[in-house]
């Protein structure tokens, strides 16, 4: 008796030592790919390129490297399904991440550090380099488990989403490679959440970047007089102010989220005659602008933001002008918003919704993404697109000092993913054709 409790106990302790070892090589190649600087302007993207390569072929995926742009390629893996019939599963992340200030980290940006606490300090540790490898993670649990998907399963990673993605996900959607995918559905980034309940997102709010110019006779520094530049640019920003803070105390109040709202911050003022020690002093300048990071959800009226932009921000009548560096239409070739259903009209998002709590995940309410991802070049196409990172109980650090993720959450995140999968890769809708976008 005692023997056989000894031997129990020993086998429990080498089970544990193996569970322990098999951690750590999964945390290693997280830490791998974060350690490679794709941060902008100069990603090393090559060195990303080979590493997810190489993580492919060790899980026997089919590979090619795309380049739309040369020097910035895009890695496309296929999972093949056992029905070539049926839609496929689109998993899109991208490689680059944002520059960060080395010298207010607390660990170097692209050490991938692990301190005490479980805390993986990284850029891209959340935006999103945890995702593209919990991908991948996820794909060889399900091989390893002996599972075999119906629907092919393609995980593109993608260059440049970090400067608008031009060069990488809005070429590869309009390239004749990925009509040939025949996608139904794609998985984009999410967003950390500070509490239980992963977010998830269904559509996520377009730029319009704006810059309104006034001009005004020059004059001394000392004289007054009306409609100067600088004055008539002052009352513009003033009612861009207003505007701002009647949508914000929307958010404040609680009746709506961040991304339901028309976000507006302006982001430089331009003025004055330069010196090569200051400007002028005693001149009033001809010229004043100001620019302005406008964000609109699908579901506001930009036609009207535009009248009022026309009308109150820049009037002809105060000698303003306006133009707009970016306008991204809320609105599909169709006319209708650009957004992905969270209704039973989606059968994808109840199969995300149901995988997610087999994994013992929770999931907050659907929202609208406050900025810009890549998942708007799918969406354009009239696919549906989810924005799902699995992160909670983290706080929100992306393009932040200090980004980190903790690693249990990392490996939660695996879990997730891998129910998702295999939710996804093993869905047929009997009642209609499952390999059409119609149906969505």
């Amino acid at each position: 008796m005692e023997l056989s409790f000894h031997l129990c106990i020993i086998s429990l302790l080498l089970l544990s030592s193996k569970s322990a070892a098999k951690e750590s090589e999964i945390i290693s190649r997280f830490q791998r790919y974060l350690q490679i600087n794709t941060a902008q302007p100069k990603p090393l993207y090559r060195e990303a390129a080979d590493f997810i390569l190489s993580e492919a072929a060790s899980l026997s995926l089919e590979s090619q490297t795309l380049e739309f742009v040369p020097g910035k390629p895009l890695v496309l893996l296929k999972w093949p399904g056992s029905d070539p019939s049926l839609s496929s599963v689109l998993l899109n992340s991208h490689t680059d991440v944002v520059p960060a200030e080395h010298d207010k980290w607390t660990h170097p940006p692209f050490s991938a550090h692990l301190d005490s606490n479980g805390d993986i300090y990284a850029r891209g540790s959340q935006d999103m380099k945890c995702v593209g490898i919990q991908y991948l993670e996820a794909i060889r649990r399900l091989k390893a488990s002996g599972f075999e998907p119906k629907r092919s399963v393609y995980l593109s990673f993608v260059p440049d989403e970090e400067i608008g993605g031009h060069a990488g996900a809005e070429k590869f959607a309009e390239s004749d490679v990925f009509k040939g995918l025949n996608v139904g559905i794609v998985l984009d980034e999410g967003l950390a959440s500070p509490t239980e309940n992963y977010r998830t997102f269904y559509a996520e709010r377009c730029p319009m970047w704006l810059v309104i110019k006034a001009t005004g006779a020059p004059g001394h520094g000392a004289k007054l007089y009306d409609n100067t530049a600088t004055e008539n640019l002052f009352k513009s920003i003033e009612s861009v102010r207003r505007f701002r803070a009647s949508q914000f105390d929307l958010v404040k109040a609680g009746l709506k989220a961040e991304g339901e709202v028309v976000s507006v911050n302006m982001v430089f003022l331009k003025a004055g005659t330069p010196t090569p020690t200051g400007f002028v002093m005693n001149l009033q300048p001809s010229e004043a602008e100001a620019g302005f990071d406008i964000r609109v959800p699908p579901t506001a009226d930009q036609e009207s933001l535009e009248r009022r932009i026309a009308e109150e921000w820049a009037p002809s009548s105060r000698n303003m002008t306006f133009m707009f560096k970016q306008k991204v239409s809320v609105l599909d070739d169709s006319g209708r918003p650009i957004l992905t259903a969270t209704d039973s009209s989606n059968p994808w998002w109840g199969l995300l919704e149901e995988a997610v709590k087999k994994a013992d995940g929770k999931l907050g309410k659907p929202e609208i993404f406050p900025a810009s991802t890549d998942a708007r070049y799918f969406r354009q196409l009239g696919l549906p697109a989810i924005g799902f990172s699995p992160m909670a109980n983290t706080p929100i650090l992306l393009h932040d000092h200090n980004e980190f993720l903790n690693k249990d959450e990392y490996l939660k995140g695996i879990e997730i993913y891998e129910s998702i999968i295999k939710a996804y890769a093993s869905y047929v809708d009997h009642g209609r054709s499952a390999g059409s976008r119609d149906e969505l």
